[in-house]
């Protein structure tokens, strides 16, 4: 999976480092505020005092290292997930309309934690995550193998195709679960509408080391995307084994997609669109595309986070609603006003 060569294009040009650690500098300063701002706004100076020197008797220092810090840790490893595995969908495919409901990855995991619901009688966060990242996974496996029959194997289009058939059919069972048993529609949609509330530390230990490995999968598929993005006949004379390499992309989609999906429900937008915002930024070449989209996604998710928080004080808009809302405008703009990269 070496690519041994590469197009005077994709050469690291000294801007795109210096960019890069401007925008780690905004992803600090909206990790702060998403500390900061809440129901109750806390100033910066009694944010850095319960992070550094913390005083177990002040109220303000209790809600920061017990609630802000772990929604915020959780947004921020989501984002990082979400962004990255959007990333890796649209190159792997390559479709610039992938997005993590391709695989079947959200239809999966909201079949499973509804049956988790029915079935199970779970009613915590905690207890959702395991069922709703088995139904993710299993769903993902389901989509790679139908896509993999025939002679040409698992084609860009075929497992789009696949993906789309197995989101209608898992969607359909849930619906009929749901609208056979009230009392566990009640219970799914606060976690199907997509939110960083309540998410608590022991959620974030969770779904933590399969974002980190996920994670780290895919930042080192840049060169591996690159080649298969010239197609697949010039990726395989550059060294590159195609079936593999799509092999480990949808381990490693399974492991970003289902781990933020079970951990904060279905977000929509932000593995779509990030990707396109890197793009536009940094070129094709995906070695910097993955690393863009790692740091944009978080910055994006977050600070949709704190807007909710803010507009709708004391309540809160959920994180999925403003995504939708803050993304859906800035992708059509993408679209109509400059051309979509070709993938």
């Amino acid at each position: 999976m070496v690519v041994t060569a590469e197009p005077l294009e994709l050469r690291v040009t000294p801007w795109r480092p210096l960019v890069l650690v401007a925008l780690l500098g905004v992803l600090v300063v909206v990790v702060l505020a998403s500390i900061a701002y809440g129901a109750k706004p806390i100033p910066l100076r009694v944010v850095l005092d319960a992070l550094f020197a913390p005083d177990g008797g002040d109220p303000d220092h209790l809600i920061v290292r017990s609630l802000r810090v772990p929604r915020t840790v959780v947004g921020g490893l989501v984002g990082v997930a979400l962004g990255l595995a959007g990333a890796l969908m649209q190159g792997v495919t390559r479709n610039p309309l992938a997005d993590p409901g391709i695989l079947g990855v959200n239809a999966g995991a909201a079949l499973f934690v509804v049956v988790g619901i029915h079935v199970f009688g779970i009613s915590s966060l905690s207890g959702y995550v395991w069922f709703a990242f088995a139904g993710a996974a299993l769903a993902s496996v389901a989509v790679y193998s139908i896509g993999s029959l025939g002679r040409e194997g698992a084609t860009p289009v075929k497992l789009a195709l696949a993906g789309a058939a197995l989101t209608a059919l898992l969607g359909s069972v849930t619906s009929a679960v749901l609208l056979l048993d009230i009392s566990t529609l009640d219970q799914f949609r606060f976690w199907v509408v997509g939110s960083l509330a309540n998410r608590n530390a022991t959620i974030a230990a969770q779904v933590a080391p399969f974002i980190v490995v996920g994670a780290v999968l895919a930042l080192v598929a840049g060169p591996t995307l690159n080649a298969m993005a010239l197609g697949d006949d010039v990726a395989r004379s550059l060294g590159v084994r195609v079936g593999l390499a799509r092999a480990i992309a949808g381990v490693t989609i399974v492991l970003l997609v289902g781990a933020a999906t079970a951990a904060v429900g279905p977000i929509a937008f932000v593995g779509l669109t990030v990707p396109h915002v890197a793009r536009a930024i940094v070129g094709p070449d995906y070695r910097w595309v993955l690393a863009y989209s790692a740091v944009l996604a978080p910055i994006l998710l977050l600070g949709a986070d704190v807007i909710g928080r803010v507009v709708a004080r004391p309540d809160e808009i959920q994180v999925g609603i403003v995504t939708v809302v803050l993304g859906a405008p800035f992708f059509i703009a993408l679209v109509r006003y400059r051309r979509l990269a070709e993938l």
